[in-house]
């Protein structure tokens, strides 16, 4: 397989892709657990060989602990990708039927592109969930509605759940997320997510971040509703989290 055979094309302009195209999935939040010993050489957390990667964003979050935001690494995080995207829960993230090498093929793509990037987000160490990010003028979405200037997209999937549910478990790697996100870049102003229409589940956890819904859209592969979250929104709804209880809500 090679990248022409992927649903986006490298060009030579800014690449419309959607790298891949897919929504907000997460349809079970992860939960924590006992992390099991890693293996000599390896990094923890993930079986993956290779010393721990440096965070591009790391936070303390008390009562939860330690929420690390670290890029895909394709070679050594193929086996992990692949057993996440690929079960019946990721059906929403479109890539149930992909092969092992498949998976390892778009993401090296996704991993060459300077509009779209991949993160794992560990806790304490543990991968527990994968962000992408996009430009949206740069993305097949970006034909779907009028792109304002700061506008930046995001696709999240929560990984598989190891134990008893944990209240405030998503909205909590989300927060921090999206804390990284625009401190990242003062900019940006407008956080965009287009889930696919049907993933009520995705829509209400972002509706409870506080995106607010706009329009559905058609888009390669899928219907989506799309939201946005406002600069200001977040950052308010942060400082008063911040002064007051973690949320319950998983």
């Amino acid at each position: 397989m090679t990248p022409d055979d992927f649903p986006f094309r490298d060009t030579g302009e800014p690449a419309r892709t959607g790298a891949p195209r897919a929504g907000a999935s997460a349809a079970t939040p992860a939960e924590s657990g006992t992390e099991p010993a890693a293996e000599p050489g390896t990094e923890p957390g993930t079986g993956t060989v290779g010393p721990p990667r440096t965070p591009v964003h790391e936070r303390h979050v008390d009562g939860f602990g330690t929420v690390r935001v670290v890029p895909v690494d394709p070679a050594r995080d193929t086996d992990l990708l692949h057993d996440w995207v690929t079960r019946d829960r990721a059906r929403f993230w479109g890539m149930r039927e992909h092969s092992r090498e498949q998976v390892r093929e778009i993401y090296e793509f996704l991993d060459s592109l300077p509009t779209h990037h991949a993160y794992l987000i560990h806790r304490d160490s543990r991968p527990v969930a994968l962000f992408q990010t996009y430009e949206p003028s740069a993305d097949p979405v970006g034909d779907c509605y009028d792109v304002q200037p700061g506008d930046f997209g995001l696709h999240l999937m929560i990984g598989p759940a190891d134990g008893t549910p944990e209240p405030g478990f998503t909205d909590t790697l989300l927060s921090v997320f999206l804390d990284h996100l625009l401190a990242e870049d003062p900019h940006r102003r407008r956080i965009v997510a287009e889930p696919d229409a049907r993933n009520a589940k995705a829509i209400e956890r972002l509706r409870r971040t506080g995106f607010g819904l706009g329009p559905e859209i058609e888009l390669p592969g899928k219907r989506a509703r799309m939201l946005f979250l406002e600069r200001g929104t977040h950052l308010a709804r942060a400082r008063a989290s911040r002064s007051g209880p973690r949320p319950t809500s998983r």
